[in-house]
Protein backbone atom coordinates (compact mmCIF):
# COMPACT_ATOMS: atom_id res chain seq x y z
CA UNK A 1 0.00 0.00 0.00
CA UNK A 2 1.35 3.42 -0.97
CA UNK A 3 0.46 6.30 1.33
CA UNK A 4 0.76 9.77 -0.14
CA UNK A 5 -0.05 13.02 1.61
CA UNK A 6 -0.30 16.68 0.62
CA UNK A 7 2.07 19.07 2.34
CA UNK A 8 2.51 22.75 3.09
CA UNK A 9 5.38 23.59 0.79
CA UNK A 10 8.10 26.19 0.95
CA UNK A 11 8.78 27.76 -2.44
CA UNK A 12 9.98 30.88 -4.18
CA UNK A 13 7.62 33.82 -3.78
CA UNK A 14 5.98 33.98 -7.18
CA UNK A 15 3.74 36.87 -6.11
CA UNK A 16 6.87 38.93 -6.73
CA UNK A 17 7.83 37.22 -9.99
CA UNK A 18 6.21 34.14 -11.53
CA UNK A 19 9.25 33.34 -13.69
CA UNK A 20 11.88 31.66 -11.50
CA UNK A 21 14.20 30.62 -14.33
CA UNK A 22 17.30 32.19 -12.76
CA UNK A 23 16.58 30.53 -9.43
CA UNK A 24 16.34 26.94 -10.64
CA UNK A 25 19.31 24.59 -10.59
CA UNK A 26 20.16 21.15 -11.94
CA UNK A 27 20.34 18.29 -9.42
CA UNK A 28 23.15 18.86 -6.91
CA UNK A 29 25.00 15.66 -7.83
CA UNK A 30 25.79 16.79 -11.39
CA UNK A 31 27.29 20.14 -10.36
CA UNK A 32 30.83 21.25 -9.57
CA UNK A 33 32.19 24.48 -8.14
CA UNK A 34 32.26 26.20 -11.54
CA UNK A 35 28.60 25.33 -12.07
CA UNK A 36 27.67 26.68 -8.65
CA UNK A 37 29.60 29.90 -9.24
CA UNK A 38 27.93 30.37 -12.62
CA UNK A 39 24.44 29.89 -11.20
CA UNK A 40 25.03 32.30 -8.34
CA UNK A 41 26.55 34.88 -10.66
CA UNK A 42 23.32 34.74 -12.65
CA UNK A 43 21.19 35.12 -9.50
CA UNK A 44 22.46 35.39 -5.94
CA UNK A 45 19.22 33.73 -4.81
CA UNK A 46 19.68 30.61 -6.92
CA UNK A 47 18.60 27.43 -5.17
CA UNK A 48 22.09 25.96 -5.37
CA UNK A 49 23.07 28.29 -2.53
CA UNK A 50 21.29 26.06 -0.03
CA UNK A 51 21.17 22.77 -1.95
CA UNK A 52 24.91 22.41 -2.49
CA UNK A 53 26.76 23.79 0.54
CA UNK A 54 29.77 21.50 0.15
CA UNK A 55 31.60 20.40 -3.02
CA UNK A 56 32.00 17.61 -3.88
CA UNK A 57 29.04 16.19 -1.92
CA UNK A 58 30.55 12.71 -1.73
CA UNK A 59 31.20 13.01 1.99
CA UNK A 60 30.12 15.36 4.75
CA UNK A 61 31.70 18.82 4.79
CA UNK A 62 32.44 20.94 7.88
CA UNK A 63 29.38 21.53 10.08
CA UNK A 64 29.35 25.27 9.43
CA UNK A 65 28.44 24.86 5.75
CA UNK A 66 25.18 23.13 6.71
CA UNK A 67 24.47 25.68 9.43
CA UNK A 68 24.96 28.39 6.81
CA UNK A 69 22.54 26.64 4.43
CA UNK A 70 19.88 26.64 7.15
CA UNK A 71 20.58 30.28 7.97
CA UNK A 72 20.20 31.20 4.29
CA UNK A 73 16.91 29.33 4.07
CA UNK A 74 15.61 31.14 7.16
CA UNK A 75 16.79 34.48 5.77
CA UNK A 76 14.92 33.90 2.51
CA UNK A 77 11.77 33.07 4.44
CA UNK A 78 12.19 36.22 6.53
CA UNK A 79 12.76 38.59 3.61
CA UNK A 80 10.05 37.10 1.39
CA UNK A 81 12.28 35.38 -1.16
CA UNK A 82 10.66 32.16 0.04
CA UNK A 83 7.07 31.75 1.18
CA UNK A 84 5.44 28.94 3.12
CA UNK A 85 2.00 28.08 1.80
CA UNK A 86 -1.01 28.26 4.09
CA UNK A 87 -2.75 25.02 3.07
CA UNK A 88 -1.67 21.43 2.38
CA UNK A 89 -1.29 20.98 -1.36
CA UNK A 90 -0.41 18.52 -4.05
CA UNK A 91 1.90 20.39 -6.42
CA UNK A 92 1.44 19.52 -10.09
CA UNK A 93 4.64 19.74 -12.12
CA UNK A 94 4.95 19.69 -15.92
CA UNK A 95 8.14 19.72 -17.96
CA UNK A 96 7.92 20.53 -21.69
CA UNK A 97 10.84 19.93 -24.01
CA UNK A 98 12.00 19.01 -27.51
CA UNK A 99 13.86 15.78 -28.17
CA UNK A 100 15.02 14.75 -31.66
CA UNK A 101 12.53 17.10 -33.26
CA UNK A 102 9.48 16.00 -31.23
CA UNK A 103 7.73 18.05 -28.54
CA UNK A 104 7.01 16.28 -25.24
CA UNK A 105 5.35 17.20 -21.96
CA UNK A 106 6.06 15.05 -18.91
CA UNK A 107 3.29 15.38 -16.31
CA UNK A 108 4.03 14.72 -12.65
CA UNK A 109 3.06 15.82 -9.16
CA UNK A 110 4.80 16.46 -5.84
CA UNK A 111 3.47 14.85 -2.67
CA UNK A 112 4.80 13.17 0.45
CA UNK A 113 5.31 9.40 0.29
CA UNK A 114 5.33 7.31 3.47
CA UNK A 115 8.71 5.65 3.94
CA UNK A 116 9.00 1.88 4.01
CA UNK A 117 12.18 -0.18 3.78
CA UNK A 118 12.77 -1.56 0.30
CA UNK A 119 11.15 -4.96 0.04
CA UNK A 120 8.75 -4.44 2.96
CA UNK A 121 6.25 -2.09 1.38
CA UNK A 122 5.26 -0.79 -2.00
CA UNK A 123 8.45 1.20 -2.74
CA UNK A 124 10.86 -0.59 -5.05
CA UNK A 125 14.35 0.42 -6.18
CA UNK A 126 14.82 -0.20 -9.89
CA UNK A 127 18.61 -0.47 -10.24
CA UNK A 128 21.80 -1.11 -8.36
CA UNK A 129 23.52 2.11 -7.40
CA UNK A 130 27.05 3.19 -6.64
CA UNK A 131 27.92 4.49 -3.19
CA UNK A 132 26.29 7.86 -2.80
CA UNK A 133 26.65 11.09 -0.84
CA UNK A 134 24.42 10.09 2.08
CA UNK A 135 26.64 11.70 4.73
CA UNK A 136 26.42 15.09 3.02
CA UNK A 137 22.69 14.82 2.36
CA UNK A 138 21.99 13.62 5.90
CA UNK A 139 23.93 16.54 7.39
CA UNK A 140 22.00 18.94 5.15
CA UNK A 141 18.66 17.37 6.08
CA UNK A 142 19.44 17.56 9.80
CA UNK A 143 20.35 21.23 9.49
CA UNK A 144 17.54 22.44 7.22
CA UNK A 145 14.91 20.01 8.57
CA UNK A 146 13.58 19.69 5.06
CA UNK A 147 13.66 17.63 1.87
CA UNK A 148 15.22 20.16 -0.48
CA UNK A 149 14.85 17.94 -3.52
CA UNK A 150 12.55 14.99 -4.30
CA UNK A 151 12.94 11.40 -5.25
CA UNK A 152 11.40 10.48 -8.61
CA UNK A 153 8.78 7.73 -8.41
CA UNK A 154 6.97 5.86 -11.18
CA UNK A 155 3.57 4.23 -10.90
CA UNK A 156 1.28 2.35 -13.28
CA UNK A 157 -1.78 4.17 -14.59
CA UNK A 158 -2.72 2.98 -18.06
CA UNK A 159 -6.04 4.86 -17.93
CA UNK A 160 -4.35 8.13 -16.87
CA UNK A 161 -6.82 8.51 -14.00
CA UNK A 162 -4.49 10.33 -11.61
CA UNK A 163 -3.14 12.90 -14.07
CA UNK A 164 -6.62 13.55 -15.45
CA UNK A 165 -8.08 14.11 -11.98
CA UNK A 166 -5.34 16.60 -11.16
CA UNK A 167 -5.60 18.34 -14.55
CA UNK A 168 -9.27 19.09 -13.94
CA UNK A 169 -8.33 20.97 -10.75
CA UNK A 170 -5.62 23.20 -12.24
CA UNK A 171 -5.90 26.95 -12.54
CA UNK A 172 -5.55 28.37 -16.07
CA UNK A 173 -2.11 29.75 -15.29
CA UNK A 174 0.63 27.95 -13.33
CA UNK A 175 1.84 29.35 -10.04
CA UNK A 176 5.47 29.20 -11.15
CA UNK A 177 7.30 28.90 -14.47
CA UNK A 178 10.98 28.55 -15.23
CA UNK A 179 13.16 27.53 -18.14
CA UNK A 180 16.43 25.72 -17.51
CA UNK A 181 18.67 24.16 -20.15
CA UNK A 182 15.87 24.54 -22.69
CA UNK A 183 13.35 22.69 -20.51
CA UNK A 184 10.18 24.58 -19.58
CA UNK A 185 9.10 23.88 -15.99
CA UNK A 186 5.60 24.76 -14.76
CA UNK A 187 4.02 24.18 -11.36
CA UNK A 188 0.51 24.51 -9.96
CA UNK A 189 -0.83 23.86 -6.47
CA UNK A 190 -3.97 21.78 -5.91
CA UNK A 191 -5.49 22.28 -2.47
CA UNK A 192 -9.06 21.04 -3.02
CA UNK A 193 -9.46 18.45 -0.19
CA UNK A 194 -11.71 16.23 -2.28
CA UNK A 195 -9.30 16.10 -5.20
CA UNK A 196 -6.43 15.35 -2.82
CA UNK A 197 -8.46 12.56 -1.17
CA UNK A 198 -9.37 11.09 -4.56
CA UNK A 199 -5.77 11.09 -5.75
CA UNK A 200 -4.54 9.52 -2.51
CA UNK A 201 -7.11 6.73 -2.85
CA UNK A 202 -6.12 6.11 -6.47
CA UNK A 203 -2.44 5.92 -5.52
CA UNK A 204 -2.98 3.64 -2.51
CA UNK A 205 -2.88 0.26 -4.33
CA UNK A 206 -0.05 1.26 -6.69
CA UNK A 207 3.56 0.22 -6.36
CA UNK A 208 6.12 3.03 -6.57
CA UNK A 209 9.30 2.34 -8.52
CA UNK A 210 12.18 4.70 -7.75
CA UNK A 211 13.38 6.10 -11.07
CA UNK A 212 15.85 8.54 -9.53
CA UNK A 213 16.75 9.28 -5.93
CA UNK A 214 17.72 5.93 -4.41
CA UNK A 215 20.25 7.76 -2.24
CA UNK A 216 17.71 10.40 -1.23
CA UNK A 217 15.35 7.64 -0.14
CA UNK A 218 18.07 6.07 1.97
CA UNK A 219 18.94 9.47 3.44
CA UNK A 220 15.30 10.08 4.37
CA UNK A 221 15.23 6.77 6.24
CA UNK A 222 18.48 7.61 8.05
CA UNK A 223 17.07 10.99 9.07
CA UNK A 224 13.86 9.42 10.38
CA UNK A 225 15.86 6.88 12.39
CA UNK A 226 18.19 9.58 13.74
CA UNK A 227 15.24 11.74 14.78
CA UNK A 228 13.64 8.75 16.49
CA UNK A 229 16.84 8.25 18.49
CA UNK A 230 16.75 11.93 19.50
CA UNK A 231 13.03 12.26 20.30
CA UNK A 232 11.69 8.76 20.80
CA UNK A 233 9.05 7.06 18.68
CA UNK A 234 7.60 9.51 16.17
CA UNK A 235 3.85 9.94 15.72
CA UNK A 236 2.65 8.08 12.58
CA UNK A 237 1.91 11.33 10.75
CA UNK A 238 5.18 13.04 11.62
CA UNK A 239 6.68 14.55 8.44
CA UNK A 240 9.92 12.59 8.94
CA UNK A 241 7.98 9.38 8.27
CA UNK A 242 7.54 10.64 4.71
CA UNK A 243 9.80 11.76 1.88
CA UNK A 244 9.19 14.32 -0.85
CA UNK A 245 8.47 12.52 -4.12
CA UNK A 246 7.67 13.52 -7.69
CA UNK A 247 5.25 10.95 -9.10
CA UNK A 248 4.92 10.18 -12.81
CA UNK A 249 2.86 7.50 -14.55
CA UNK A 250 4.90 4.90 -16.40
CA UNK A 251 2.58 5.35 -19.37
CA UNK A 252 3.01 9.13 -19.55
CA UNK A 253 3.97 9.95 -23.17
CA UNK A 254 6.48 12.54 -21.98
CA UNK A 255 8.47 10.03 -19.93
CA UNK A 256 11.61 9.17 -21.91
CA UNK A 257 14.26 6.65 -20.90
CA UNK A 258 17.60 7.20 -22.61
CA UNK A 259 20.54 4.79 -22.49
CA UNK A 260 23.88 5.20 -20.79
CA UNK A 261 26.76 3.85 -22.86
CA UNK A 262 29.91 2.16 -21.60
CA UNK A 263 33.43 3.10 -22.69
CA UNK A 264 36.54 1.05 -21.92
CA UNK A 265 39.60 3.30 -22.09
CA UNK A 266 42.86 1.87 -23.47
CA UNK A 267 41.25 -1.52 -24.02
CA UNK A 268 41.28 -3.08 -27.49
CA UNK A 269 37.95 -4.81 -28.08
CA UNK A 270 36.67 -5.60 -31.57
CA UNK A 271 35.01 -8.32 -33.63
CA UNK A 272 38.06 -10.58 -33.25
CA UNK A 273 37.57 -10.55 -29.46
CA UNK A 274 34.33 -12.50 -29.86
CA UNK A 275 34.97 -14.32 -33.13
CA UNK A 276 35.81 -17.60 -31.43
CA UNK A 277 32.89 -17.51 -29.00
CA UNK A 278 30.15 -19.94 -29.99
CA UNK A 279 27.61 -18.06 -27.87
CA UNK A 280 27.92 -14.68 -29.58
CA UNK A 281 26.53 -13.61 -32.93
CA UNK A 282 28.47 -10.80 -34.63
CA UNK A 283 26.78 -8.50 -37.15
CA UNK A 284 28.73 -5.76 -38.99
CA UNK A 285 26.87 -2.45 -39.04
CA UNK A 286 27.12 -0.32 -42.15
CA UNK A 287 26.66 2.99 -40.35
CA UNK A 288 28.66 6.19 -39.98
CA UNK A 289 27.83 7.29 -36.44
CA UNK A 290 26.77 6.07 -33.02
CA UNK A 291 23.16 7.21 -33.30
CA UNK A 292 22.63 5.24 -36.50
CA UNK A 293 24.30 2.22 -34.93
CA UNK A 294 21.97 2.32 -31.94
CA UNK A 295 18.89 2.65 -34.15
CA UNK A 296 19.96 -0.38 -36.16
CA UNK A 297 20.12 -2.51 -33.00
CA UNK A 298 16.31 -2.50 -32.69
CA UNK A 299 16.06 -4.86 -35.68
CA UNK A 300 18.33 -7.34 -33.92
CA UNK A 301 16.28 -7.65 -30.75
CA UNK A 302 16.38 -6.28 -27.19
CA UNK A 303 19.58 -8.11 -26.23
CA UNK A 304 21.66 -6.62 -29.05
CA UNK A 305 24.58 -4.42 -28.01
CA UNK A 306 26.59 -2.12 -30.27
CA UNK A 307 30.39 -1.99 -30.23
CA UNK A 308 32.62 0.75 -31.65
CA UNK A 309 36.34 0.04 -31.88
CA UNK A 310 38.54 3.15 -31.96
CA UNK A 311 41.39 1.29 -33.68
CA UNK A 312 39.36 0.21 -36.71
CA UNK A 313 36.66 2.94 -36.54
CA UNK A 314 34.09 0.21 -37.22
CA UNK A 315 30.71 -0.58 -35.66
CA UNK A 316 29.39 -4.07 -35.03
CA UNK A 317 26.44 -5.55 -33.14
CA UNK A 318 26.75 -8.34 -30.62
CA UNK A 319 23.88 -10.52 -29.43
CA UNK A 320 23.52 -13.95 -27.87
CA UNK A 321 22.75 -16.80 -30.25
CA UNK A 322 20.51 -18.16 -27.51
CA UNK A 323 18.30 -15.70 -25.60
CA UNK A 324 18.58 -17.96 -22.54
CA UNK A 325 22.38 -17.64 -22.41
CA UNK A 326 22.39 -16.33 -18.83
CA UNK A 327 19.92 -18.81 -17.34
CA UNK A 328 22.59 -21.23 -16.14
CA UNK A 329 25.23 -18.54 -15.56
CA UNK A 330 23.14 -16.17 -13.43
CA UNK A 331 20.56 -18.36 -11.63
CA UNK A 332 20.19 -15.91 -8.75
CA UNK A 333 18.69 -13.29 -11.05
CA UNK A 334 15.17 -13.24 -12.45
CA UNK A 335 14.29 -14.33 -15.96
CA UNK A 336 13.44 -10.71 -16.80
CA UNK A 337 16.92 -9.58 -15.71
CA UNK A 338 18.67 -12.34 -17.65
CA UNK A 339 17.10 -11.14 -20.91
CA UNK A 340 18.30 -7.56 -20.65
CA UNK A 341 20.83 -6.27 -23.14
CA UNK A 342 22.72 -4.74 -20.22
CA UNK A 343 22.80 -8.09 -18.43
CA UNK A 344 24.22 -9.75 -21.56
CA UNK A 345 26.85 -7.00 -21.75
CA UNK A 346 27.98 -7.10 -18.14
CA UNK A 347 27.45 -10.72 -17.14
CA UNK A 348 28.71 -12.28 -20.36
CA UNK A 349 30.58 -9.98 -22.75
CA UNK A 350 32.54 -8.11 -20.07
CA UNK A 351 32.75 -10.59 -17.20
CA UNK A 352 33.26 -13.78 -19.19
CA UNK A 353 35.03 -12.63 -22.36
CA UNK A 354 36.69 -9.22 -22.05
CA UNK A 355 37.90 -9.50 -18.45
CA UNK A 356 39.65 -12.91 -18.76
CA UNK A 357 40.73 -12.74 -22.40
CA UNK A 358 41.64 -9.08 -22.89
CA UNK A 359 42.27 -7.64 -19.42
CA UNK A 360 44.19 -10.50 -17.82
CA UNK A 361 41.46 -11.27 -15.31
CA UNK A 362 41.12 -7.72 -14.03
CA UNK A 363 37.76 -6.07 -14.60
CA UNK A 364 38.19 -3.06 -16.90
CA UNK A 365 37.42 0.44 -15.71
CA UNK A 366 34.15 1.60 -17.21
CA UNK A 367 33.32 5.17 -18.14
CA UNK A 368 29.58 5.86 -18.26
CA UNK A 369 28.63 8.25 -21.06
CA UNK A 370 25.08 9.45 -21.81
CA UNK A 371 25.42 11.05 -25.26
CA UNK A 372 25.82 8.76 -28.29
CA UNK A 373 28.48 10.83 -30.05
CA UNK A 374 30.33 11.53 -26.80
CA UNK A 375 30.76 7.80 -26.19
CA UNK A 376 32.52 7.38 -29.54
CA UNK A 377 34.58 10.53 -29.00
CA UNK A 378 35.72 9.26 -25.60
CA UNK A 379 36.66 5.90 -27.11
CA UNK A 380 38.71 7.67 -29.79
CA UNK A 381 40.43 9.95 -27.28
CA UNK A 382 41.35 7.04 -25.00
CA UNK A 383 42.20 4.50 -27.72
CA UNK A 384 39.46 2.27 -26.39
CA UNK A 385 36.07 0.84 -27.22
CA UNK A 386 32.49 1.98 -26.72
CA UNK A 387 29.60 -0.36 -25.99
CA UNK A 388 26.46 1.34 -27.29
CA UNK A 389 23.21 0.47 -25.55
CA UNK A 390 19.59 0.48 -26.58
CA UNK A 391 17.25 2.39 -24.25
CA UNK A 392 15.73 0.33 -21.46
CA UNK A 393 12.01 -0.01 -22.04
CA UNK A 394 9.38 0.64 -19.42
CA UNK A 395 8.25 -2.98 -19.77
CA UNK A 396 11.75 -4.24 -19.01
CA UNK A 397 11.98 -2.01 -15.94
CA UNK A 398 8.55 -3.08 -14.71
CA UNK A 399 9.24 -6.79 -15.25
CA UNK A 400 12.56 -6.69 -13.38
CA UNK A 401 11.09 -4.69 -10.49
CA UNK A 402 8.01 -6.88 -10.09
CA UNK A 403 10.34 -9.88 -9.97
CA UNK A 404 11.98 -8.21 -6.92
CA UNK A 405 15.20 -7.87 -8.87
CA UNK A 406 17.37 -4.85 -9.68
CA UNK A 407 18.50 -3.48 -13.02
CA UNK A 408 22.27 -3.26 -13.57
CA UNK A 409 23.93 0.01 -12.58
CA UNK A 410 23.34 2.99 -14.85
CA UNK A 411 20.55 1.20 -16.72
CA UNK A 412 18.31 4.21 -17.17
CA UNK A 413 18.63 7.90 -17.81
CA UNK A 414 15.25 9.52 -17.30
CA UNK A 415 15.21 12.62 -19.46
CA UNK A 416 14.99 15.44 -18.64
CA UNK A 417 16.32 15.75 -15.11
CA UNK A 418 14.07 17.35 -12.52
CA UNK A 419 14.75 21.01 -11.77
CA UNK A 420 15.80 21.74 -8.21
CA UNK A 421 14.09 24.65 -6.48
CA UNK A 422 10.47 24.11 -7.44
CA UNK A 423 9.21 23.30 -3.93
CA UNK A 424 10.64 22.25 -0.55
CA UNK A 425 9.08 19.74 1.85
CA UNK A 426 9.55 20.92 5.47
CA UNK A 427 10.05 18.14 8.00
CA UNK A 428 8.84 20.18 10.98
Amino acid sequence: MSVIKPFIGIRYNTDRERDISTKLAPPYDVLDQADKDRLLTGDANNFVKIDLPFIPPKSAGPPEVYTQARAQMDAWLADGTFVRDQHPCIYVYHQSYMYEGTQYTRKKFFARLRLKPFGEGSIFPHERTFGGPKEDRLALTKSTQANLSPIFGLYEDAQNDVARTLAEALSPEPWAVGTMDGIENRMWAVRDPQVITDVAKMMQPKAIYIADGHHRTGTAMLYRDWLTEQQGELPPEHPANFVLCVFCAMEDPGLLILPTHRVLANVQVNADTFAGDAQVEITPLDVKDATAAIKSLADLGPQAVGLYDAATKKYIALRPKNADILDALEPDHSSAWRRLGLAFLHAYLLDRVVTPNVCGGNAPEIKYIKADAAAVTTANETNGAAFLMQPTTMEELRDVCTANDLMPQKSTYFYPKLASGMVINPLI
